[in-house]
């Protein structure tokens, strides 16, 4: 695969980051504008957003590796897969290109192009989802690689639109994402001051899914032979 410089992997990420929120936040508004009824428009904010994540990691994977979440570059660093310096810039260019996915998506709908969300989502549930959802994520994205490389793309999208479901905070699983949408007052939101917890809970799950993946998914070893088995004599 050819190996493309920093500064167009870092375009990469920030462009995948943003189209990732500017759909979410933008589904999520068309949604509630469509819709009083809360578990259809949570439904029309699932399928957009595992859908996109689908076509963008086909279209700029073979660019960034289309991570588009600072715990799956924190992941890849920590295997050795990305450079110290590469994975901050990586997080800096989420962080930046999922801002502006969220002024983008206000624009679309003529809103104040950045709010403070006052959606609360805080406490031990909401952090144990999170947990749950970062771990399901970094977990299916590495076994995916060690088995279906060819698959990932459709095992994350389907798996964030599962866990949008199955999580009570409906599956952030990603720092870059969860700050986007603190900066937007609308069905995707989330407080300033609930930020922390569910970083902080991102990470917790994604070094559980590289430890269990570090035990779980290792090489196979070649055996041994007679030879290194037995004492010299």
């Amino acid at each position: 695969m050819t190996s493309f410089p920093l500064s167009r992997r870092l375009v990469s990420e920030a462009l995948g980051t943003g189209l990732l929120v500017a759909t979410v936040v933008g589904s999520g508004i068309m949604a509630d504008r469509l819709t009083s009824d809360a578990a259809l428009a949570l439904l029309a904010n699932t399928l957009p957003t595992g859908a996109i994540l689908a076509v963008l990691i086909i279209v700029l994977g073979p660019i960034s590796g289309a991570h588009f979440n600072p715990v799956v570059s924190l992941v890849f660093a920590i295997r050795r897969e990305l450079t110290a310096m590469s994975a901050l810039g990586y997080v800096v260019a989420q962080i930046l290109g999922g801002i502006a996915g969220t002024i983008l998506a206000h624009a679309m709908f003529e809103l104040p192009l950045l709010q403070a969300s006052t959606t609360i989502r805080s406490g031990g549930a909401q952090w144990l989802a999170e947990v749950t959802a970062t771990f399901g994520l970094v977990f299916v994205i590495l076994s995916g690689l060690r088995f279906r490389a060819d698959a990932v793309s459709w095992l994350v999208g389907l798996y964030i639109t599962a866990a949008y479901w199955f999580t009570a905070s409906t599956s952030f699983a990603n720092p870059a994402v969860a700050i986007a949408r603190s900066l937007t007052n609308t069905f995707a939101g989330i407080r300033p001051i609930d930020l922390p917890g569910f970083i902080i809970a991102e990470i917790l799950g994604a070094l559980l899914a590289v430890l269990l993946v570090s035990w779980l998914l290792m090489e196979a070893r070649a055996p041994r032979t007679l030879a290194e088995t037995e004492p010299a004599s």
